[in-house]
């Protein structure tokens, strides 16, 4: 599986329970494509307020334009 967001595009993280949230509060920045986990799943490194941390893509989306 390939990876849905490149490195430097900015996402955030989707309301839970609200499908086809475009998601809100905190914005990140992707900062490395890490390997697929055990399930095969995209992970990504990215920058968050208070620093670095890695997170799998279902737990993404794309951050509204502002």
């Amino acid at each position: 599986m390939s990876h849905k967001y490149k490195i430097g595009q900015r996402v955030c993280r989707p309301r839970l329970g609200l499908p086809g949230d475009k998601g809100e509060g905190e914005v990140f920045e992707i900062l490395r494509l890490m390997p697929a986990d055990q399930t095969g799943e995209p992970s990504y490194r990215i920058r968050t307020q208070a620093g670095e941390r890695a997170i799998r893509e279902s737990d993404l989306v794309a951050a509204p334009l502002a």
